[in-house]
């Protein structure tokens, strides 16, 4: 794998929905969610995705955003777990921890009639914790300030003549620490110990997170032009068709082939060209056969005419190209409406950016994807180190539960998840002995 600059490399949630006890996930450069319907692998990504619309917002809409453009809620009480037979929770936290030792844990408290507060912040600087709480007096954030860096306060003020102190504000869904002087001038992360300045380290990690949905439209004879990147708010699909057009315009040849060869690996077809039909919209045809062949570069149709198995996977594809070294992609339910023969193709294209250092969370369905991922590290293409297997299940009370599978040298991890091979194998079972119990009763 490329080396990767420093990344989001685990998720920690409690309290969310059917997460009541706290579960974390490893995230790796490819990080799979696997389990059945409603089993929580959803619900794990939305404290991040929460995150994400309430940073993204303009202006600022309160601790948390609830309904925006990556996840809809309504109400606080839709939010927050509650197993029968026990009292709702009033709060839930999200951590996430980054891979140079460093780590942000937000607890959101449910307040009548304002949706949620921002409770308290727990960071974590190498070996160093910090619990940032809002309203925090003098005293209780004169304990938290290194003997160093009082020194450096001292010395300010001796030489200012003015006396300066340290503040707890909320920005959106964080706290900041500031240094502030009596004629109410601030001063962020460079004038405050490294650890209580976490809040602002960490938002370009969330920010950036590309969000494809599973429900991602029917095709379009045309698309409302947007911003072709290297930021993407909300979810993906809107910015796909102006991606491509800025590759195409702007000398993006390495992306533009990338982008048919994966398409033609996937048996989908081999080439996308997007143009402009006016000043906002833009137009994407694609090759209407699977390979190119001689005189196939004019042999183009519109998007909308061909099956949905091009228009679902090529923001897919286009989101996993656009991603730079670090940034996590998380796609729900790649393959669908794909052919089997596609599924298992689309783990190379999987690989292929894990191995340029993007971090693909992947949630799915699909035991050919998941077959092929092992196929891939078998034969030494997909280091098992880059790959996370999390199972998701709930129990008897409806909680979720996560179960980390340990790969081999071979891919192996122990059993599948019973939605998975076991559901096939019992589904051809039935049918081979139905057709034998028919046979002997001729």
């Amino acid at each position: 794998m490329a080396k990767s600059r420093n990344r989001i490399s685990g998720i920690t949630v409690r309290g969310f929905k059917s997460i009541c006890t706290e579960q974390h996930l490893d995230i790796r450069p490819l990080t799979i969610l696997a389990g059945a319907n409603s089993s929580g692998k959803s619900s794990f990504m939305q404290p991040l995705l929460l995150l994400k619309q309430t940073l993204e917002s303009p202006g600022d809409p309160g601790a948390l955003l609830l309904d925006g453009p990556n996840v809809r809620f309504t109400m606080a009480s839709q939010v927050l777990s509650h197993v029968p037979g026990r009292e709702q929770c009033k709060e839930f936290a999200v951590k996430i921890e980054l891979l140079e030792n460093q780590s942000l844990e937000v607890v959101f408290v449910k307040e009548a009639g304002k949706g949620f507060e921002l409770g308290r912040m727990v960071s974590r600087y190498g070996h160093d914790g910090f619990v940032i709480t809002p309203g925090m007096g003098r005293e209780d954030i004169d304990k938290l300030i290194p003997k160093s860096w009082k020194g450096v306060l001292a010395s300010l003020q001796k030489k200012g003549g003015t006396k300066f102190r340290y503040e707890v504000r909320r920005e959106r869904c964080f706290f900041v620490f500031e240094l502030v002087s009596p004629d109410e001038s601030r001063w962020g992360p460079g004038y405050v110990p490294e650890g209580l300045s976490l809040g602002p380290m960490f938002v370009p990690y969330v920010r950036e997170t590309i969000h494809l949905p599973g429900l991602r439209g029917t095709p379009s004879r045309t698309y409302p032009k947007t911003a072709g990147g290297p930021d993407f708010q909300g979810t993906f699909e809107p910015y796909v068709a102006s991606v491509i057009a800025s590759w195409q315009a702007n000398g993006g040849k390495l992306q533009s082939e990338s982008l048919g060869k994966a398409l033609e690996t996937m048996g989908l077809t081999w080439k996308v060209k997007a143009s402009l039909v006016h000043d906002t919209e833009v137009e994407l045809k694609v090759g209407r056969l699977p390979h190119s062949k001689r005189g196939g570069a004019h042999d183009l149709v519109s998007i909308a005419d061909v099956g949905f198995g091009v228009s679902q996977s090529l923001p897919v594809v286009v989101a996993l190209l656009a991603a730079k070294p670090g940034q996590l992609v998380y796609l729900e339910q790649p393959e669908i409406h794909l052919h089997p023969l596609a599924q298992r193709r689309l783990a190379v294209i999987l690989k292929d950016a894990v191995n340029r250092g993007v971090i693909a969370v992947v949630e799915t369905h699909s035991a050919l994807l998941l077959r092929e991922v092992q196929t891939l590290i078998a034969k030494k293409e997909l280091h098992k180190e880059d790959v996370a297997l999390h199972w998701f299940r709930r129990d008897e009370h409806g909680e979720t539960t996560v179960k980390t599978a340990k790969l081999d040298d071979n891919g192996a991890y122990g059993d599948w998840p019973e939605d998975f091979d076991k559901t096939e194998l019992e589904a051809a079972r039935e049918y081979l002995d139905t057709v034998e119990a028919k046979g002997a009763g001729k």
